[in-house]
């Protein structure tokens, strides 16, 4: 199998576990299913922040939240530890995921490797491209998953988390943070997040 061949068909085994997701999104009137926008999202900001993606970042980002679904949060404490324990857990089981499908499609060890290095943050920040997944990643929430949230959270807890999620982010991806078309609320709110000294 040629190498453009292979790459296709692990993006389109890919996608098609992340279509199984239960969960739905409505997109143009339609739902779609979360994972799979979710990803796709994920590896269009890649492609904008990375002037020449490799392979391997390409498919990490198509793959770093397969089936994401399959492990939910509750199966944790709902404590700081229990978080920690569950993100562990689902970076784990991503990359066996994806190993899976990336293995039935030709890929070798190394690549495989480098791969699960992506999903489950061996190489961040020290890698330039673990940085890229990693905003884009960021930016993906921010657009898209941040308004789910502020109804349902206290201020000082979404300030907290978007502080988080600030400071992992590179220079360059901030300025495209501030650059997104967020609602009033989570605009403001971003800007407070970036500027805590004005708190």
């Amino acid at each position: 199998m040629q190498r453009d061949e292979r790459f296709s068909e692990a993006i389109k085994k890919i996608d098609a576990a992340n279509q199984e997701d239960p969960r739905s999104e409505m997109v143009d009137g339609r739902p779609q299913p979360r994972e799979l926008l979710f990803a796709q999202r994920v590896y269009q900001w890649v492609e904008q922040l990375a002037e020449d993606p490799s392979e391997e970042l390409l498919l990490a980002a198509r793959a770093h939240t397969l089936r994401r679904w399959m492990i939910p949060r509750d199966r944790y404490p709902m404590t700081t530890v229990g978080y920690h324990q569950w993100r562990n857990a689902l970076a784990q089981f991503h990359a066996d995921e994806a190993e899976t499908i990336l293995h039935a499609a030709g890929y070798p060890a190394e690549q495989i490797q480098s791969i699960r290095d992506f999903i489950t943050k061996k190489n961040w920040p020290e890698n330039k491209e673990a940085c890229v997944l990693e905003d884009a990643d960021c930016l993906v929430f921010l657009e898209t998953k941040l308004s789910d949230y502020i109804d349902d959270w206290q201020d000082t807890k979404t300030l907290r988390i978007l502080q988080r999620t600030i400071r992992k982010m590179t220079p360059e991806a901030r300025t495209r943070a501030f650059q997104l078309k967020l609602g009033e609320r989570e605009r403001e709110l971003v800007h407070r997040a970036a500027n805590p000294a004005t708190e």
